[in-house]
Order: C-alpha cells, then structure tokens, then sequence
C-alpha cells in the first residue's frame, strides 16, 4: 500500500486544487513506475511532479464532464436512486475522463446510483462479458464455471462525495439485478490492483471473495501516459510493442519496477460465495 507520507502529500495537493484526493491518488500511482528505478527508486522530487501534473490533468478532464460532477454529500447509500441501463453516453464522458484507465468499454451494461436532486451520479458501474482467458480458464477449470455464464466489472467510479459504503451497495445492487436480467449469468469477477492503492475492501463488503490473483505485466505509457494493451490494440492494430515502434515510428515504454499481482475477486449471482481457502499462487498471462 502507498506510503503514509504519500498519502499526506496527495492530500495537501488535492486540497489546494480543489480535486478528491483519492482519484488523484491512483492517477499518480499510476504513472509512478514510468519514472521509479528498476528496484522502485524514487525521489520526492519526482514523485511531487508527477503529482502536479496528475493534478493538473484531474482538473482538466473535470472541467469536460463539469455537468455530471455531483455537489450534495449523502451519509447513506441507501438515499442514493438506483439506475438500470444508466446512459452509455455519460458513462462513456465519465469513465473515458475520470477513471484512471480513461476509457470505457463498448460492450458494457452500466449502473449507477444518482443523487435523488439533481439526478447526477454518485457511483457508475459498468459490467461486461468476461475477455481475460487466464481468468475464464481458472474458473472453468477449477470451479466449473462456463465463460459465457460469466460477467466482468470493468468499470467502477465513485465521486469524492459518494457514502463510504457506495460500491458495496451498487455491487450489491447490480447482483441483485442480474439475476433478473441475465439469466445465463452466474459469476461476477473484478480484477483489483494494488499497485494503484486499491485493497478490494468495497468487494468484500458486498460479500466478494478473492478466488485467484494474477501475474502482473509491465504497465505502458505512450508519450508519458498510460496506453492499456486494449487501447493499443485500437489504434495500432496490436499490443506488440517491437511492431509498433517498426511500423508507425512510435515508442511505447514498458515500466521497469516489479509490480504486484492483482487480485481476482469473485461473486455468485445466485446464491453464496464460496472462500478459496488455498495459496493463491498467482496465474500467469
């Protein structure tokens, strides 16, 4: 997890840009290991210019979706209205500029819980077919578990204002609703990585359980941002780094530091979750 004295200082830079100290807190994590040492070396002195500049940036893609930025806090989550089929047009503005990924992808169901006044959101959450052939091997494999019967979180975005207990219940909410709507739909994964300070305590408050972790890769940036392999994919064609410096004279550069595994945390539609109660013994790619 961050550093205490990180956390301080990305608190006392949020505060005098006026932005969440959380989301600017992943968005540095994030870019970090561009700059840190093999053996994850780093000075203050980089750490608070990459800090400026996520600030900088933060404020930026705010300003874009200004509209949709809720302003009224809300003790419980339970005072917030939940949204089926929440506009694919502003989940898209949100997640493509204020999830740390920025982007959003197309084959996605969203959610969302709005604030009763104004009708903005809260908390979004956008689901899609499971695509991570490590993970859909291990759960048929191991728990029996068909590809097809099985749903991604990929998305999930709370604003500085939601209640501490937001993504449980829009977890729990969309559960809930699938189980209606999807009747093929079985299982309920998120990856959950630590090296961006996330520990999965909002999934295991909606009764997730970690039933696998996997192997980490280098995270990319294109010119000094992060570029996921998809991302590359879509503009390029591939995600093969050598080819894409050969055919378009552009360099995409992996981070050096060794990072953690990220967890895969999993939820039954129907039903309890089960704990895996062995090692997890990272997956590779």
């Amino acid at each position: 997890m961050p550093d205490p004295l990180f956390i301080e200082r990305t608190k006392q830079k949020a505060k005098a840009a006026g932005l969440d100290w959380r989301s600017l807190r992943t968005r540095t994590l994030l870019h970090l290991p561009r700059v840190a040492a093999a053996d994850g070396a780093l000075s203050w002195e980089e750490v608070d210019t990459e800090l400026d500049r996520r600030a900088d940036e933060l404020h930026a893609d705010e300003t874009r979706v200004r509209g949709l930025i809720p302003t009224d806090g809300f003790a419980e989550a339970k005072n917030l209205v939940f949204v089926e089929n929440y506009g694919p047009s502003e989940a898209n503005d949100i997640f493509a500029n204020l999830h740390y990924l920025k982007n959003a992808r197309k084959d996605s169901k969203n959610f969302a819980l709005l604030d009763p006044v104004h009708g903005r959101p809260v908390s979004v959450c956008s689901i899609s077919p499971l695509q991570w052939k490590p993970v859909a091997k291990q759960l048929l494999r191991r728990f029996g578990i068909l590809p097809e019967n099985v749903w991604d979180v990929s998305r999930m975005y709370s604003f500085g204002v939601a209640p501490r207990n937001a993504t449980s219940f829009l977890l729990a909410k969309v559960r809930r609703a699938m189980s209606t709507d999807e009747p093929t739909a079985k299982l309920l994964t998120t990856a959950v990585d630590p090296n961006v300070g996330f520990n999965g305590i909002s999934y295991k408050g909606a009764n997730w359980k970690e039933w696998m972790r996997i192997s980490p890769r280098p995270y990319l940036y294109l010119d000094g941002n992060y570029v996921s392999p998809r991302q590359l994919r879509e503009r390029f064609g591939t995600a093969n780094l050598a080819q894409i410096a050969v055919e378009f004279g552009i360099e995409v550069t992996p981070s050096a530091v060794r990072l953690q595994p990220s967890s895969i945390f999993c939820c039954r539609i129907d039903g309890a979750t089960e704990a895996v109660t062995e090692e997890l013994v990272p997956l590779r790619r």
